[in-house]
């Protein structure tokens, strides 16, 4: 391959990301997909009349990342790369979306975003996928939902009761969040604020994604105590959030005791979070150079102290959960994604490691506090709810050991340094594991220093084909379960 080879947060001048032409990219992406890369960005920019694609392949077994462009035109045509690889099937739908630059013979070249909501009329309707015959019929739920569920639709064609095919759309929220990015640039403080909203219930995730871009940007290296205050939250962001989920599924399949158990000890974690910056989701906690609250010996035992019962009460709860009959009966064999299935799509997270698909960018990339000690990959192998659900839970009890462990390693020092002035014509990735998963922040800065693009991806773009599969030959009314073990994001996806 004749691409650039750099890591995760290396940043790399402009005049020395490789261009090909869209068919070397092609062929490139193609053979290193082949030989066991994964695609981790795949995304567009307009400079005059080009259009910039960058693609970015990851090696997770080396820890190297490989960066090229290539240039077009709207309404140039180019071979569609899904068509073999399967991975490519929602990057190169946004793509075209975007910038009109057509995948030919991509096998289901739909909206991405637009004409969803009918905002326009300059937009195409949204056609969902249709079966007749006998007992067929359709089911659609949204997307207006109940309580404070973000709008997305789900149309599912059912045989009976059964499900054949379940085709979600999401977009309705044309939230314009990485042009904010742009017409805020010379806001840092707004731009923390926005990287905090990308999803509010991943704020650490990807406020540390976006701090950590800058400050490479910027060539600042930020103190030891800051990094492993930043990788505590992260940890905390991850045990709350798989708390309540545990919660959650308890309560889908009318387990109330495990409903009502996890959910108190979610509360327990989000409110060390809360002592730590006033906020229980990490809100205000980053900075740009560092964090903007410390810990004091005093609130570090306290953090000790809760972590001790959670990882007690998590463990007699997730015993009884894992073991009732009643539970198993709806959790085993449900939503079955297979590690092949998995692979093909682009699967990431807790998620792709139910399905025995070993990715964490904590190992495989790692930044911050995983750059101190070492964080063990843990798969399971089902892919079906019940991994999903199990996985949160080892990974809470993981959580709490890494949390430990960097609490040994604080030391002393300042937890915030002076901003410096961002470099011209840079390209950064900067890559992280929230709790659904790899999240990816890339930005690319103008001859001034400003930035000129910026391209989010949160784990729920990877990751809701996969509801939609998993759900194939599942009576509807497992439908809420399947949806509930991936808990993904609406607002993550409707950038």
């Amino acid at each position: 391959m004749s691409w650039a080879e750099i890591k995760n947060l290396q940043s790399i001048s402009l005049k020395d990301i490789p261009e090909l032409s869209f068919s070397e990219l092609r062929s490139q992406l193609l053979d290193g997909i082949s030989s066991g890369k994964r695609l981790v960005q795949f995304f567009g920019e307009k400079i005059n009349d080009d259009i910039i694609l960058y693609t970015i392949l990851a090696d997770d077994e080396r820890s190297k990342l490989f960066i090229a462009l290539s240039k077009s035109k709207e309404g140039d045509v180019y071979k569609s790369l899904t068509s073999s690889a399967k991975t490519f099937h929602l990057f190169e739908r946004e793509f075209y979306e975007q910038y009109g630059v057509k995948p030919e013979g991509h096998p289901w070249l739909k909206p991405v975003r637009k004409g969803i909501a009918g905002v326009s009329s300059e937009e195409t309707p949204y056609e969902f996928f249709k079966m007749s015959g006998e007992e067929v019929h359709e089911v659609g739920v949204g997307p207006i939902h109940a309580g404070i569920i973000e709008p997305g639709h789900f149309r599912f064609s059912c045989h009976g009761e059964v499900i054949h095919n379940l085709e979600i759309e999401l977009g309705f929220q044309h939230r314009g969040i990485e042009n904010l990015f742009l017409k805020n640039k010379s806001n840092p403080i707004y731009l923390l604020k926005l990287a905090e909203s990308i999803a509010g219930d991943t704020v650490i995730g990807h406020a540390g994604a976006f701090a950590r871009a800058m400050e490479s940007l910027a060539g600042i290296n930020i103190s030891r105590r800051a990094m492993i205050i930043r990788t505590i939250a992260l940890e905390m962001e991850r045990i709350g959030i798989h708390l309540g989920d545990l919660s959650a599924l308890s309560g889908d399949v009318a387990y109330t005791t495990g409903n009502a158990v996890f959910g108190a000890l979610r509360t327990k974690i989000i409110n060390t979070t809360l002592a730590i910056c006033g906020s229980r989701f990490g809100r205000g906690l980053i900075a740009a150079g560092g964090v903007n609250f410390d810990l004091s010996s005093n609130l570090i035992n306290e953090i000790i102290k809760t972590l001790n019962k959670i990882d007690e009460d998590a463990e007699l709860a997730a015993g009884v959960l894992f073991s009732s009959a009643s539970v198993l009966a709806r959790f085993e064999k449900t939503g079955i994604i297979t590690r092949d299935t998995a692979r093909e799509i682009g699967l990431v997270g807790p998620a792709a490691r139910s399905s025995g698909v070993s990715i964490d960018v904590r190992s495989d990339h790692p930044y911050e506090g995983f750059m101190l000690l070492p964080v063990y990959k843990l798969t399971l192998n089902t892919g079906d709810v019940f991994a999903r659900a199990y996985i949160r839970y080892i990974e809470i009890t993981q959580s709490i050991k890494i949390i430990k462990e960097l609490i040994n390693l604080l030391g002393e020092g300042e937890v915030i340094v002076q901003n410096k002035k961002i470099f011209p014509e840079q390209f950064v990735i900067s890559m992280s594991e929230g709790w659904r998963g790899e999240i990816s922040h890339c930005a690319v800065t103008d001859n001034k220093g400003q930035l000129r693009k910026y391209k989010i991806k949160d784990p729920s773009f990877n990751n809701w084909l996969a509801v939609a599969l998993a759900v194939r030959k599942n009576g509807i009314s497992d439908f809420p379960l399947v949806n509930k073990s991936y808990n993904l994001s609406y607002s993550g996806f409707d950038l």
